[in-house]
C-alpha cells in the first residue's frame, strides 16, 4: 500500500518503520531537497535501505583517515550481489590504495582533489579478459566476446555492481564519489593498473569518511513525470516538468557557484564531442584495449 506524501507538511524527522507498516510519513529533508518542497509523491513504507538511498549526495571532501580492514571486502560482497547477465559476472574492480598510484589516477581524472585525500579509490572494470581465459582453457575462442553487446553487458555490469557498492558504503556512514574521467585515459589507466586485454575501466569511486567541513547537500533531480512513463514513451509532455527543475535547480546551481541553467548544461556538454573528455576517441581506445565491440 502507498500513500501520498506532502512534502511541505512533512516533519523533520521520520517515525520508526517496521516491516508490517502500510504506511509511513517520509522524512522531509531528503525528498523535500530531491524534488522540492512542493511535490507529493507516492512512498511505500520508508525502509532504512530506501532513506538511506533517498539521502545519497556526491562527497568531494574527506579527511585521510583509513578505513577499518572489513570496509573492503564489505563492499566487494554487496557488489558481486548485484544482478549480473547470466551470471557471466564479466566485471572486476581494483582497489587501489597507494598515494602514489592514486596521484598518477588523480591527475589522469583532471586533477580531482578528492581521489588523492580519501582513502580508498575503487577502479571498476569491463572484464572480458576472464572469460576469454576460460575459453582458452576449453580450446575454444569466444568470437562472441567481440561483439558490441558484450562489451555492452560488462560495462552494465561493472555499473551494477558499482552501484551496491556505494548504497553499502554510504549505509556504513561512508561518503563516495564517482570518477567518470578515468574513462578519457583508457590506455594510460590500463598501463596503471596492469589491466590486460579485453578489459577497460569503466568508472572509478572514492570511498573515505566525509569531511564535515564539506557541506555536500543532496542534489535535485528532475520531476518524476520528467522520467517516468507510463506503457509508451512520451516526449512532450515531459516540457512542463523539465520548466519547473530549471527553477528548482538554479539556485542550487548559483550556491554551488555555477551559474548557468541546467538545460544549458545539457547543450554545453553535448554539442561538441569534446577530446579532453574522451568522446571522440573512445570507440578506437574499446579496440585497442582488445573490445572491438563490432
Amino acid at each position: 500500500m502507498s500513500t501520498t506524501t506532502d512534502l511541505a507538511a512533512l516533519p523533520e524527522a521520520a517515525p520508526s518503520v517496521t516491516a508490517s507498516s502500510e504506511t509511513v510519513t517520509a522524512t522531509a529533508s531528503p525528498l523535500a531537497e530531491r524534488y522540492g518542497p512542493d511535490q507529493s509523491v507516492p512512498l511505500a513504507p520508508l525502509t532504512d535501505a530506501i532513506d538511506g538511498i533517498l539521502r545519497h549526495r556526491t562527497v568531494r571532501a574527506y579527511l585521510t583517515d583509513p578505513l577499518d580492514e572489513v570496509v573492503l571486502p564489505t563492499l566487494v560482497a554487496a557488489a558481486q550481489s548485484a544482478p549480473t547477465s547470466s551470471n557471466m559476472q564479466f566485471w572486476s574492480v581494483v582497489a587501489v590504495t597507494d598515494l602514489a598510484r592514486k596521484d598518477r589516477l588523480a591527475a589522469l581524472a583532471g586533477g580531482q582533489e578528492h581521489v588523492r585525500q580519501a582513502p580508498l579509490l575503487l577502479v571498476w572494470v569491463a572484464d572480458l579478459a576472464r572469460a576469454r581465459a576460460i575459453g582458452d582453457a576449453h580450446g575454444t575462442s569466444l568470437e562472441g566476446t567481440d561483439y558490441l553487446d558484450s562489451t555492452v553487458v560488462a560495462f552494465v555490469d561493472a555499473a551494477l555492481a558499482a552501484q551496491n557498492a556505494v548504497v553499502a558504503a554510504e549505509s556504513l556512514g561512508l561518503g563516495t564519489v564517482y570518477i567518470g574521467a578515468l574513462r578519457h585515459h583508457p590506455e594510460q589507466v590500463a598501463a596503471e593498473l596492469g589491466l590486460p586485454e579485453g578489459t577497460v575501466a569503466v568508472v572509478g569511486l572514492v570511498v573515505g569518511h566525509p569531511d564535515p567541513a564539506g557541506g555536500e547537500r543532496v542534489k535535485p533531480r528532475l520531476p518524476q513525470a520528467a522520467v517516468l512513463h507510463h506503457e509508451t514513451y512520451d516526449l512532450a509532455v515531459q516540457w512542463p516538468y523539465v520548466d519547473a527543475y530549471e527553477d528548482l535547480i538554479a539556485p542550487f546551481y548559483r550556491e554551488e557557484g555555477l551559474a548557468e541553467s541546467w538545460r544549458r548544461r545539457v547543450v554545453d556538454r553535448l554539442a561538441v564531442p569534446g577530446p579532453q573528455r574522451g568522446h571522440a576517441h573512445l570507440h578506437t581506445a574499446l579496440a585497442a584495449r582488445g573490445l572491438p565491440s563490432r
